[in-house]
């Protein structure tokens, strides 16, 4: 039996909205964007100058999905296509600045993290939105694995974009989101709202607070309705999930999830979901959404993973269903029920 499901990412991270009483005033906007509901909440802001401040971001956060956009026409999908001709190519200073930086970030994850798999993604054909179960045609993977190809290929010489590698396809699903994150940081800061709530599909970002109370969000559990945890998160901080339950389809009683290791060109099996929190620092958004990707991929060596991430705030659930938390995360989470089957585990010393 095959079967497909899309699951919106909103769901990996439940935000708790309700206001109390008597508060000053709680601005929502929100829309569809990145293939995903994305939400903007800023508080303590008269609505003449919240709504712009939303506005703003949800502008920009329309502009970055058609911008980098891998599989329609786009400045990103030119340079693909280009890449795929054995052509260098001019990209803008935006894209060149966040290719240059992928490729630091993939390098510091092993690889783990790879956005130049785009091949491997459609072979899987992970790049719909209306994917099928259906497996790859036989042999296609094992190709890919024998002329495997990453934005480590790419060669940046300012502004001009070639690649080593015909094979290398961009696709920046996995770090495009926590971008935003930042972008609609400094956006709504510009705009006077230091109170706001960030939400894209479950990649959140916290400024401020909620007329004096902290953001509230809940992390949802992999397998059941509900949150299996709440935290509260302190101004500046972003949080991000990877799970196996937003994008996936079954074959056979068999779940492939969009979530592909470049080391076995397979979907992820060992893991559930991952989630990380990132402490106040430059870029915390994109942290967020690209640190998810190699700690989930990691599996069970994602302790280390995280030494080299610089994050020591993880929880994990694998595929039996065990929890894993970093003591740092623990003693923040505030779990809806005790779960029986949790173990935290120590981070190794940063060498």
């Amino acid at each position: 039996m095959n079967r497909t499901r899309l699951t919106s990412a909103l769901l990996t991270l439940a935000v708790f909205l309700l206001a109390a009483c008597g508060k000053a005033p709680l601005h929502h906007q929100e829309s569809f964007v990145f293939g995903t509901r994305v939400e903007i909440l800023v508080a303590g802001l008269e609505e003449a100058r919240a709504r712009p401040a939303a506005s703003a971001v949800l502008s920009e956060f329309d502009r970055l999905h058609r911008t980098y956009h891998a599989w329609q026409p786009s400045e990103l999908s030119d340079l693909n296509n280009a890449l795929a001709e054995g052509k260098s190519h001019v990209v803008s200073e935006e894209m060149a600045a966040l290719l240059v930086d992928a490729q630091r970030r993939s390098a510091q994850g092993d690889g783990l993290f790879d956005p130049g798999i785009g091949r491997l993604i459609q072979a899987w054909g992970f790049q719909s939105s209306d994917f099928k179960a259906v497996l790859p045609e036989p042999g296609v993977v094992a190709e890919w694995l024998r002329n495997r190809a990453g934005i480590a290929d790419l060669q940046i010489e300012g502004l001009r974009v070639s690649s080593r590698s015909r094979n290398v396809a961009i696709d920046l699903g996995g770090y495009l989101k926590g971008y935003a994150l930042d972008r609609a940081a400094a956006l709504l800061r510009e705009h006077g709202a230091t109170n706001a709530l960030i939400n894209i599909g479950g990649n959140v970002m916290a400024l401020g607070s909620k007329n004096g109370e902290a953001w509230s969000v809940g992390i949802q559990h992999p397998r059941q309705p509900g949150p299996l945890a709440i935290l509260k998160l302190m101004d500046g901080e972003a949080i991000g999930t990877s799970g196996d339950y937003q994008r996936y389809f079954e074959v056979d009683g068999k779940r492939y999830c969009h979530l592909l290791d470049p080391r076995t060109g397979e979907p992820v099996t060992h893991t559930q979901a991952l989630t990380v929190l990132i402490s106040p620092r430059t870029s915390a958004g994109t942290l967020s959404d690209m640190a998810s990707k190699p700690l989930f991929i990691a599996g069970e060596s994602w302790p280390e993973m995280a030494r080299k991430l610089d994050v020591d705030q993880i929880l994990r659930i694998d595929a039996q269903g065990n929890i894993e938390v970093s003591p740092r995360l623990n003693k923040r989470l505030q779990f809806t029920s005790k779960p029986e089957n949790l173990r935290e585990i120590a981070l190794p010393e940063a060498k």
